[in-house]
């Protein structure tokens, strides 16, 4: 919220901003969906967006994994994903919130976040949504949102950044850091990747886990090793998409996604799925 740097996704900022700026002449869209791949800049382009239109600090609801709560109304930030008792919360708090005329904003981050229970409690809240609110909608994937949900939005495809525009976001956030043309390359034009490799070590497990793969004698030993160190951090799950691509696995990307997916949105073990994922691979080569 309080980064205002936004490099790239000037296209979708113009949009919103012609659509805002003629909302007396032509009614706005009351839900605009920001998708595109994680770390790109969806957030900070959404939260951008909200603070140039809600009227008073109360007037701006946010609903993401940070400000969870459950049933008790306990704050539970490290749960995998956003309870409907935290959509219940915000619905309740908009409610009591004063009427002073001014615009309200609504952002979840992100959609692909959110329990069953959840998105469908949001998708009751966009089958009428209150006068003069906005909503923004992050989403990383947006094969996994509703399509009921989808169909109330106006989705926005954000595109990932350039190497020029990665290599300018690493100069201002990580100055001191190595940032190799490589790992540029892996980041797929997500700044969040880039940032999450460097912290986690991940570059390094990447470059394991394409030994292990390209390795003959490799056995199922190493790759619950590799799949063990993957699974101890969320962020580097996608890294075996970055395999699969690598190699040239189009046709299993669409079901190793879903199984990445799955991993929070069913509560499976992540170390047992990446397995699965990486074995599947490991076959195809």
């Amino acid at each position: 919220m309080d980064n205002d740097c936004l490099i790239g996704h000037q296209n979708t900022l113009k949009s919103f901003y012609y659509a805002w700026d003629k909302r007396n002449e032509h009614p706005m869209h009351p839900v605009w969906m920001l998708c595109g791949p994680g770390g790109i800049g969806k957030s900070t382009l959404a939260y951008k967006i909200a603070k140039s239109v809600y009227g008073n600090i109360g007037d701006f609801f946010i609903i993401d994994l940070a400000h969870n709560i459950d049933e008790r109304g306990n704050e539970k930030p490290d749960a995998k994903m956003i309870s409907v008792h935290t959509v219940r919360a915000m619905i309740q708090k908009m409610q009591m919130s004063s009427m002073s005329g001014q615009w309200r904003v609504i952002l979840i981050d992100a959609v692909d976040e959110l329990s069953v229970a959840a998105e469908n409690a949001v998708l009751k809240l966009l089958e009428e949504p209150p006068q003069q609110t906005l909503f923004l909608l992050v989403t990383h994937q947006l094969s996994n949102v509703l399509p009921t949900v989808r169909s109330r939005a106006r989705v926005e495809k954000m595109h990932p950044l350039t190497i020029s525009e990665l290599r300018e976001l690493c100069v201002k956030f990580m100055p001191e850091e190595d940032i190799s043309p490589e790992i540029l390359k892996l980041a797929n034009g997500s700044f969040g990747k880039i940032a999450n490799l460097k912290a986690s070590g991940g570059d390094v497990i990447y470059e394991d886990l394409l030994d292990i793969l390209k390795n003959k004698n490799s056995n199922a030993g190493d790759i619950m090793n590799i799949s063990t160190k993957i699974a101890a951090v969320p962020a580097l799950y996608d890294i075996t998409l970055d395999a699969i691509a690598y190699f040239g696995l189009a046709d299993l990307y669409p079901w190793a996604t879903k199984n990445i997916y799955d991993i929070n949105k069913l509560n499976l073990k992540p170390d047992i799925t990446i397995f699965k994922i990486i074995n599947e691979i490991k076959k195809c080569l």
